[in-house]
């Protein structure tokens, strides 16, 4: 029986299992959002928030528990300069997740996990992306000939 084993195993041990959470954890705090398998998100969006948490409490020691765990000094950074910030009148449920189908290869039910406004982050990419499509590039003069 299974009673009272909490946590997903993700189908490794649990050295590997730490290291995976790790790297989709620093991987949403750089990025904002991520594609991954559903059970991983669900299983990275309690460590997500309790990072960005400890953005919020922006001490020494806070910041030291946050670059233990995350990978690089730029997620350390950019979870205390930008990500504290944004959520700092929110009380929590800063993640969300939206089912995205299934995958091709193998049927695994796909996700994208991401932090709450970067959507608006995504829209103003696309604005700029459709203006610079719809822009009309200026046509070379041919010269006439005589």
């Amino acid at each position: 029986m299974r009673h009272l084993k909490s946590g997903r195993k993700l189908g490794r041990n649990p050295s590997h299992r730490r290291a995976t959470l790790r790297n989709l954890v620093t991987n949403v705090i750089e990025r904002e959002r991520i594609t991954t398998t559903l059970t991983r998100a669900k299983a990275a969006r309690p460590l997500v928030e309790r990072m960005i948490t400890l953005g919020k409490r922006d001490s020494l020691h806070a910041r030291r528990q946050a670059a233990a765990f995350l990978q690089t000094d730029e997620a350390t950074r950019k979870l205390f300069r930008d990500l504290a910030p944004r959520f700092a009148q929110r009380p929590g449920g800063y993640t969300r997740i939206i089912h995205a189908g299934f995958r091709v290869g193998d049927g695994a039910q796909v996700a994208i996990l991401e932090l709450l406004g970067s959507e608006l982050k995504v829209r103003e990419k696309d604005k700029k992306d459709r203006k610079k499509e719809a822009a009309p590039e200026p046509k070379k003069e041919e010269k006439a000939k005589e």
